[in-house]
């Protein structure tokens, strides 16, 4: 009687699934798609093409696969921050899809800067990846100098933006509904009874501040509530981010209902109003953007924005996936919008 014990003694100490598939006698795309775990192949076949797999230590020839597709196999990242909460789950998103094609990730970090990002964009398409998954550095949305991508473009790179994107590009790209998002997180103060609304936003530059500021003051206009101009705090990351939000309540009026368009501004605020002895959410309500761990593990917890960014890695991977092994060269770019929700926490 043959067992399973005996076959993997004889088996050689290298295998290919060619191999395992003769020894099992199944097909090699059988082999392929169960170490996959593909659905097509029934669980108990999985179960022991797996088994072998694991015994040998079996891994797929990346340089042949690569030979045989003319690819690197590989794709490249560029985030502006490895450690923020939503680049983090953009990252997982992206993976869950990589390496169920057999994709290995090459991440760069731009730290914001445009020179890094440059750096960044040379580096990676000089055969190093397939295609490029890009969040845009604030300095480069600042200065508006998008020659290396628009270059990429010309070229018919594989390229998808994400969150941050070139504003009027012609590219494939996913998207937050940035607007609504600002519109519900405004929308949610109001109907908990708040009338005085402030704003903690970013500079004109950045898209997505723009964007989610522009669902606020719809907002503010469609329930016809009065904005203060002092209470719009337009924040620049290059100087003291405390001290620039300190300014909301150095004023004779304070608002009710504190709108950050990041979790971090609203960290921020919420420890300030808790520094002024006034209470949260009883005096002034705060809801904040990105539903990661300080909206989590403040003190009380924080009302959010829930961006899913694990969402927008992997639909921004299946449109860089379909750019790489597209045979229609000339169809029209695509554009992805990810909904967003409200978590409500205890500081609304």
């Amino acid at each position: 009687m043959v067992t399973l014990e005996s076959l993997l003694d004889n088996m050689p100490k290298k295998v290919n699934i060619k191999m395992i598939a003769s020894e099992l006698g199944v097909s090699p795309s059988t082999v392929s798609k169960a170490l996959k775990d593909s659905h097509e192949i029934s669980k108990e076949t999985r179960k022991k093409i797996k088994a072998f797999a694991k015994f040998y230590n079996y891994k797929p020839n990346s340089l042949a696969l690569s030979l045989r597709n003319q690819k690197t196999m590989v794709i490249g990242i560029i985030i502006p921050d490895i450690v923020h909460h939503f680049f983090s789950r953009v990252i997982s998103g992206i993976e869950s899809i990589a390496n169920h094609k057999d994709y290995s990730l090459m991440i760069c970090i731009s730290k914001d800067s445009y020179e890094k990002e440059v750096q960044n964009v040379e580096m990676l398409t000089n055969g190093s990846v397939d295609g490029l998954l890009v969040s845009v550095a604030k300095e480069t949305l600042e200065k508006e100098n998008f020659e290396h991508f628009n270059q990429l473009i010309e070229q018919e790179f594989p390229l998808v933006f994400f969150d941050r994107v070139p504003p009027h590009s012609q590219v494939d790209k996913v998207i937050i509904d940035d607007i609504a998002g600002g519109y519900n997180a405004t929308k949610h103060l109001i109907e908990k009874g708040c009338k005085k609304l402030a704003i903690l936003t970013t500079p004109s530059h950045v898209t997505v501040g723009v964007k989610r500021e522009t669902g606020f003051l719809k907002a503010i206009e469609e329930f016809g509530l009065p904005m203060n101009a002092s209470f719009d705090i337009r924040i620049d990351e290059k100087f003291d981010i405390k001290k620039q939000i300190k300014e909301l309540f150095s004023q004779n009026e304070i608002p009710d209902g504190i709108f950050a368009v990041n979790e971090t501004y609203a960290a921020i605020a919420m420890k300030l109003v808790q520094e002024k002895g006034l209470h949260v959410p009883k005096d002034i309500a705060i809801i904040g953007f990105t539903d990661g761990l300080i909206s989590k593990f403040t003190s009380p917890t924080l009302t959010t924005i829930a961006q899913h960014g694990q969402t927008m890695g992997a639909k921004a991977t299946d449109l860089l996936l379909e750019l790489i092994f597209q045979k229609d060269k000339k169809r029209s770019p695509k554009t992805t919008v990810i909904s967003t929700n409200v978590v409500e926490r205890e500081s609304t």
